[in-house]
């Protein structure tokens, strides 16, 4: 048996407290004595109905426990001990802190069953909170396309259902074998477009034209014409087929995808227009960058790369620590170059003619390049190339280990989510199939902030039991939202997902 020293009392006369009531709880096997006075601090609250327990009758009991024995005036709950634990300092300490390696999730459905609200949790408890239903918010959303996926629509016409399968063949590897090789080939076109792109400024593998000026050997103008064909068919079929015209067009990936197939045709308008044109001054260098803007298809390659885009999704998130970089470094190019150039402006054959003509060398110096055209003479100057060069390895060192642990932690979340929903709809599956088992103990996985938690949750345990969609109890199937649903919050997800 386990408790808290409770805190003796005076009464306005001077003299000790009175003995009050003692409450015998036994949570899951494990008994604790509590203090009538000290639960009353909170008369809303389960425990502090216990109190007066013995003018209730027999069934208002059975109500407020599992159990009750009128022998030892026991209460007994089958609940989780450890949970309880901090629940039961609330009544002591005016809050309640959760332990590390309880599911922030599952305390709170302790809390509610004691009748204890979400206000009297400490604040780095709800932001705990918050952490994990963002997480869970992601995974009820990460099902929700699964199923879309999937199924379809049912209420959808033959037009919208239509448009969805293709919107799944173009946009969703996973979601068929032929998406899935649909996403191979456009990564093999890309990956032959940009080759074709490097190869062709070869000059050995160059042709002349009438006028005797290089250009692409017609093989590889070919090659990129048919990659161009493929990439435009590409991007149009899933623009038509997109749920929102608008967000598409604005997607940065979608702004890559017009990019790389613009050049091609502006360049073929402008030939058609006849030589006079293309040989103006203005047309030929737009024409040039024009072509220079090909190389945006290589960032096609992130669409078909899961760690390009945890990448990018890590860089985003580091914003803050590439910031710092940036003015440690802009700090350091600024008073290094103007310390050489003040310490190189007398020697005879300085290099340091200004201090803006200086920030090349500060530049390639701290970031331990060091090219060689511009470098110090002087013996001061030599000294603060050396501070400078030191000074550049710290600085872009410093955010590097931020940057990285933001990566492997974006990574790993990832990993966690896609592993629990694909838990979630395999026991999605099983329910739906086998009815009887909601009778019987049920074997559930959920998302903590420790990882997958494993609980095998019987039925007199339902107040843990954590379904991420909504079950409709008049019949056998899962609700699945039509893929028209979206969410303008995590907050709003976790209502319509999270029971």
């Amino acid at each position: 048996m386990w408790g808290i020293q409770r805190t003796r009392y005076a009464d306005c006369n001077g003299s000790e407290a009175s003995e009050v009531a003692e409450i015998v709880v036994n949570i899951g096997g494990v008994k604790q004595v509590l203090y009538g006075d000290v639960l009353n601090r909170y008369p809303e609250t389960r425990l502090a109905e216990l109190v007066d327990c013995s003018l209730k009758s027999h069934e208002e009991i059975s109500s407020l426990c599992d159990d009750y024995d009128p022998d030892t005036a026991e209460f007994y709950f089958d609940r989780d001990p450890e949970a309880f634990k901090c629940i039961v300092e609330l009544y002591y300490y005016g809050e309640i802190h959760m332990k590390r390696g309880i599911c922030p999730i599952c305390f709170m459905k302790e809390m509610d069953f004691w009748k204890i609200g979400a206000d009297f949790l400490d604040e780095c408890c709800k932001s705990h909170l918050k952490e994990v239903q963002d997480e869970l918010a992601e995974i009820a959303e990460r099902v929700r396309t699964i199923l879309v996926d999937r199924e379809g629509d049912p209420s959808a016409g033959a037009c919208q259902r239509f448009q969805a399968s293709l919107w799944r063949l173009m946009e969703k590897p996973e979601s068929s074998v032929p998406a899935h090789v649909i996403a191979i080939l456009s990564f093999i076109f890309i990956l032959i477009s940009s080759v074709v792109m490097c190869v062709g400024t070869i000059p050995e593998l160059q042709v002349e034209d009438s006028e005797g000026n290089l250009t692409e050997h017609p093989t590889l103008e070919v090659i990129e014409t048919v990659c161009i064909g493929w990439f435009t068919i590409e991007y149009l079929l899933r623009l038509i087929s997109s749920p929102n015209k608008i967000k598409f067009a604005l997607s940065f990936m979608n702004i890559i995808d017009f990019m790389a197939i613009t050049p091609f045709f502006v360049v073929l308008i402008l030939t058609s227009f006849g030589a006079g044109v293309m040989e103006l001054a203005n047309v030929q260098q737009a024409v040039q960058a024009l072509r220079i803007m090909r190389i945006a298809r290589i960032f096609k390659l992130a669409r078909h790369s899961s760690g390009l885009q945890t990448l990018t999704s890590a860089l985003k998130s580091s914003l803050k620590e590439l910031g710092l970089l940036l003015m440690y470094m802009g700090v350091g190019v600024f008073l290094f170059s103007a310390l050489g150039y003040t310490m190189e402006q007398n020697h005879p054959d300085t290099l340091f003619t200004s201090i803006p003509q200086s920030f090349w060398w500060a530049v390639i110096t701290m970031t331990t390049v060091g090219y060689g055209d511009v470098y110090p003479k002087t013996t001061l100057g030599r000294c603060n190339a050396a501070i400078s060069f030191l000074c550049g390895v710290i600085a872009i060192a410093l955010p590097i280990h931020p940057i990285i642990n933001n990566f492997v932690l974006f990574y790993n979340k990832q990993q966690v989510l896609e592993t629990a929903a694909k838990h979630e709809i395999e026991l999605m599956a099983l329910r739906s199939s086998e009815g009887e088992l909601r009778a019987a103990p049920e074997h559930h996985e959920h998302v903590c902030s420790a990882g997958v938690w494993d609980s095998s949750v019987s039925s007199c345990h339902s107040e843990t039991y954590l379904p991420l969609l909504k079950d409709p109890r008049g019949g056998s199937s899962m609700q699945t939202p039509s893929m028209e649903t979206s969410f303008e919050s995590t907050t709003e997800a976790s209502e319509y997902f999270i029971s």
